[in-house]
C-alpha cells in the first residue's frame, strides 16, 4: 500500500502532462484542415486502383 503514495502522484501528473499536450496542440490548430478533405476527394492521385 506504500507504493500507492508514490504512484497516484505521478500517474496525476502524467494525465496533467497529457492533458496540457492536448490543449496545447487544439489552442494551436494542429487538427484544423477545412480545405484537405474537399481536395482530397476530388484528386485521382490517390486512387483505390492502381494505374495500367
Amino acid at each position: 500500500m506504500e507504493v500507492l503514495v508514490f504512484l497516484i502522484p505521478i500517474s496525476l501528473f502524467l494525465g496533467g502532462l497529457g492533458l496540457a499536450a492536448f490543449y496545447w496542440t487544439v489552442k494551436t490548430d494542429q487538427y484544423d484542415d477545412p480545405d484537405g478533405d474537399s481536395h482530397r476527394i476530388l484528386s485521382d492521385e490517390y486512387d483505390d486502383h492502381p494505374k495500367e
